[in-house]
């Protein structure tokens, strides 16, 4: 049986990269879930889902500084809500990530963390968790 749970994230830049291994490790744990598959989604059009090194925060300002400079915020865009460079930032980064689940635990690179990206902040958002259980 699949079990899905969702929890808040609540952004306060207009790029901003937020851990939530441990909202997604708690989700796991709660649903009691020993071994499968998780998603972690993102059912937003400017925020995304990445998976990245987690212990040097300065790996994520290198991120976003190097996203902010491939897709400027101003560059002639067409889009009338003034925020097309989120909506970009969202395609190339993807919505959503598949981490292996075993006895009970994300199964993460030593140095792996799971991020929230939002590029249309500040913003209260939400993230999906979808557990597949192994039959």
């Amino acid at each position: 049986m699949t079990k899905m749970m969702k929890f808040k994230v609540d952004t306060r830049s207009t790029v901003e990269l937020v851990k939530i291994t441990s909202q997604v490790q708690n989700a796991v744990s709660d649903s009691g879930m020993k071994d499968g598959i998780c998603v972690v989604f993102c059912p937003h059009t400017t925020a995304a889902i990445t998976i990245n090194e987690g212990a040097d925060p300065s790996v994520v300002d290198d991120m976003r500084m190097e996203l902010n400079k491939i897709i400027p915020f101003e560059d002639g865009y067409h889009h009338l809500e003034g925020n097309s460079a989120a909506h970009i930032k969202t395609t190339l980064v993807g919505p959503s990530e598949m981490i292996i689940v075993e006895d009970g635990r994300l199964q993460l690179g030593t140095w792996q963390s799971i991020f929230f990206c939002e590029f249309d902040g500040p913003r209260h958002r939400s993230v999906w968790v979808k557990l597949m259980p192994d039959e």
